[in-house]
């Protein structure tokens, strides 16, 4: 991840939205990218500014958690299980 920015909790559409725009081929406008992204995931309304109940979940925590949380989610094991490591934005087990 090219990025260190926006790592903390209620940063979840700024963390995406800059996590776009330091791709290598960037989208024309990185924000609208992600905001679709969001919408596309069921975490974000139609009006692009408000969180559903499941994207508010994912907006307060922190860009590690979310991490721990994907990786759980795909081997089963519990969040407690990884070791988060910032400088990919990956989860990796103890």
């Amino acid at each position: 991840m090219a990025t260190q920015k926006f790592m903390g909790k209620n940063q979840l559409l700024d963390r995406l939205t800059e996590q776009m725009r330091t791709q290598k081929n960037p989208p024309t406008d990185p924000h609208a990218a992600a905001v679709a992204v969001l919408q596309a995931r069921g975490q974000l309304k139609t009006d692009g500014k408000t969180f559903t109940k499941s994207g508010a979940l994912r907006d307060a925590m922190t860009a590690e958690e979310r991490a721990k949380d994907r990786a759980a989610k795909r081997t089963g094991k519990p969040a407690t299980a990884f070791t988060y490591n910032p400088k990919t934005n990956a989860a990796l087990r103890k």
